[in-house]
């Protein structure tokens, strides 16, 4: 006999009335998508290791831990964990000022490792290319696989993540927040 699923397991999305505020991913669902992601990498790379997670500071840092945490469950040991800045390497610098704003620690050479770059949101692809090339100051990788929590398009480089919490079509005025919580979509006023 089916179970009918209920609005709890599934909820939909929510509107903060006082703003354009539409909440898309409760916390469930991003601890399932989690999971899901750490099944993915175990499967892809036929264990851990030498597999290596690098979060890219700031949003990629609490889902790289939380995908190591999940790895840890399953595999009985999480893989090494990194975290990156990559605020000086970015291409936007002359357009924006850019500061460090957080510490990069990578607990091994990365020379040979599969190296898995984890970050919240994917939407233009720039973050990602300055990770690749502040990741080279620690080793050169064997491979390098990029997860994401939420993928929203608008890629401005050939940049494509290997494992996706969510697909979310957003528009240019849209903002996505990411974190253990849930995913927020907010939408910006037109200027």
């Amino acid at each position: 006999m089916a179970t009918s699923r209920t609005s709890r397991e599934h909820p939909e999305p929510t509107t903060d009335s006082d703003s354009d505020r539409v909440q898309v991913l409760h916390s469930d669902d991003v601890k399932r998508a989690i999971t899901r992601i750490a099944h993915e990498i175990i499967e892809r790379n036929r264990g851990v290791s030498g597999v290596v997670l690098v979060g890219l500071q700031r949003g990629g840092v609490w889902l790289a831990e939380q995908i190591a945490q999940a790895i840890g469950r399953i595999e009985g040991a999480p893989p090494p964990l990194g975290r990156l800045d990559v605020s000086l390497f970015r291409d936007d610098i002359a357009i924006r000022p850019v500061t460090p704003v957080a510490v990069t620690e990578i607990p091994v050479d990365l020379s040979g490792a599969r190296v898995v770059l984890v970050d919240d949101v994917l939407f233009t692809g720039r973050t990602v290319r300055a990770a690749l090339d502040a990741m080279n100051q620690y080793g050169r990788p064997s491979q390098v696989q990029l997860a994401v929590m939420i993928d929203r398009g608008h890629r401005e480089l050939p940049i494509r993540p290997d494992y996706v919490g969510k697909n979310i079509p957003t528009s240019l005025e849209e903002q996505v927040v990411a974190g253990p919580d849930g995913v927020t979509l907010i939408r910006r006023p037109a200027s």
